[in-house]
């Protein structure tokens, strides 16, 4: 009999998490070594059992899902890893794949369906929800670049421009233009509706 697959589940809903975890743990050729409520949690929980695939929710407190498939695919390169999400914007799909993220999928998949995508991303394969697919094709590329999405991402809390410049290592005025820059290029009229509008369409 083959080895069982290694599965890390994190997600910030206890009782999704706890519900996933009772009915994977049925499938006699997976086990859920961890779960995580966090993005720092589920690194950590990576880094102590090294799982054969991590399931990933997009949206978690201190790391998004993307972030830590990002910090994943450079600590535990042969850990594969499966988002799913309730958030499924357009941009989100495009930064997941550019992370090296093997599945992505909506929470209103199965349980049953979820299973079979474990072992399709553990044998080295990769799922998109065809959804999902035609919604970021549609949508075109981010026209912010990396810094842009970066400074964006810092001044979603609200923060002032000298705490955002401190968090991203940049001079004051350095973050001014890249946050005038992101709301011209998205049309807003300050960089609160810039935030909204890149979060809006998954581009931070």
């Amino acid at each position: 009999m083959t080895e069982a697959v290694r599965v890390l589940l994190a997600d910030d809903e206890h009782l999704i998490r706890g519900a996933l975890a009772a009915l994977l743990s049925l499938e006699e050729d997976l086990v859920v070594v961890a779960e995580a409520a966090t993005g720092p949690e589920a690194m950590a929980m990576a880094r102590a059992h090294a799982p054969d695939v991590a399931v990933l929710d997009l949206q978690m407190p201190g790391a998004d899902g993307v972030r830590v498939a990002t910090t994943l695919r450079a600590e535990l390169p042969a850990c594969k890893v499966l988002i799913v999400t309730s958030h499924g914007r357009p941009g989100h799909l495009k930064r997941a794949l550019a992370a090296g993220v093997r599945g992505f999928v909506p929470k209103t998949t199965s349980a049953q369906r979820l299973a079979e995508l474990i072992r399709t991303v553990h044998a080295g394969n990769r799922y998109v929800d065809p959804e999902l697919a035609a919604d970021a094709i549609s949508a075109g590329d981010s026209p912010l670049t990396a810094r842009e999405a970066e400074v964006l991402e810092h001044a979603a809390d609200g923060a002032p421009v000298a705490e955002i410049a401190e968090r991203a290592a940049l001079a004051e005025g350095t973050v001014r233009n890249y946050l005038s820059s992101a709301a011209t290029k998205l049309g807003a009229e300050n960089r609160h509706a810039a935030v909204r509008l890149a979060r809006e369409r998954g581009w931070v």
